[in-house]
């Protein structure tokens, strides 16, 4: 017979039993993931895609959190902040505004960002010793500027003046960054450059009157603007401008052509700046890791539109033509 002292003993081991079993379980490390822009988006599919590779299991040894900002500052600022709250062991960034928000919410969490140009935004202090606490992978925006004049060039011979649609620096700080590099591209050539930075998109239309009035024959849109892109394309169309992107998804829809880096190829790279972190490295002492191969997407239709002539040269380079 199973006195009540007795029951109530054996019910109290087998609690304590299983708290100890539940304490002695290790926590599973919580990666943030902050997005600059709405979902969905290919850095979160990529970046799920290469934690396998590494061994790592969502839900089961590894947790994310991911948070989407809508292109918003104000939200890359709330959103960052809530992942050092809810205690991230890593936060990975996409892009200028996310990383840049994480920076300013923690200078202690490790971030593995996926920017453009990392030591002109100031996130570290060079690419082979970053010094702070972020690391990650960068676009080599400095290089691809020259490129993408060039392909511009060689889509019209005749290109003289070339427009540049960006932000306003308040708006995001990687426009003065990206507006140096095609700068310094173009000292070493005759083609002119207009920069027409603007605050959002109800400025679209009056920049691309300007950008008309002022003689532009292409223009160079800035990758914060591609959500926009449908609208892009039209406008481009009415004024006649040679609309070059900076995602393969513009060209596909209608613009001209893009030239980028190979951001797919960087987001899958980026879980493996989380697993070293996670076993216990620096993130000061790990060079941030640049882009090697460019795509190039051109859109024959637009071309023909705008009475451009493609060469076989650049046919031969493109990684995909739409018909």
């Amino acid at each position: 017979m199973i006195t009540r002292r007795l029951f109530i003993g054996a019910s109290a081991a087998v609690l304590l039993g299983r708290e100890s079993e539940s304490a002695a379980q290790p926590r599973i490390p919580r990666i943030g993931v902050l997005v600059g822009a709405a979902p969905p988006h290919p850095f979160v599919d990529a970046f799920r895609r290469g934690l396998p590779t590494l061994g790592y299991r969502e839900g089961q040894n590894i947790a994310l959190e991911i948070r989407y900002t809508g292109g918003r500052a104000d939200r890359a600022a709330e959103l960052a902040a809530e992942l050092v709250r809810l205690r991230a062991d890593v936060i990975v960034t996409h892009f200028t505004q996310t990383t840049r928000a994480a920076l300013a919410a923690t200078r202690t969490i490790p971030i593995v960002m996926v920017v453009g140009a990392p030591v002109e935004s100031g996130f570290v202090a060079s690419l082979a010793r970053p010094g702070g606490n972020a690391t990650g992978l960068s676009g080599m925006d400095a290089e691809i500027a020259g490129k993408r004049l060039q392909v511009l060039r060689e889509l019209n011979p005749r290109l003289e003046r070339i427009a540049i649609l960006g932000t306003t620096p308040t708006t995001n700080p990687y426009s003065g960054p990206y507006v140096e590099d095609l700068r310094k591209a173009a000292s070493s050539t005759d083609l002119r450059l207009l920069p027409v930075l603007i605050d959002g998109p109800d400025e679209f239309e009056k920049a691309f009157s300007e950008m008309a009035k002022a003689g532009a024959q292409a223009v160079i849109v800035q990758d914060h603007f591609d959500p926009h892109r449908q609208v892009l394309i039209e406008l481009a169309a009415k004024y006649k401008l040679g609309y070059m992107s900076g995602t393969r998804e513009a060209a596909a829809a209608g613009a001209l052509v893009s030239l980028s880096p190979d951001w797919l190829g960087l987001y899958e790279r980026a879980p493996v700046y989380v697993d070293r972190i996670l076993k216990g490295a620096r993130p000061e002492t790990i060079p941030v890791e640049q882009n090697t191969k460019f795509q190039l997407v051109l859109n024959l239709k637009t071309a023909k539109a705008l009475g451009l002539k493609v060469p076989p040269s650049l046919l031969a380079q493109a990684d995909e033509i739409v018909e």
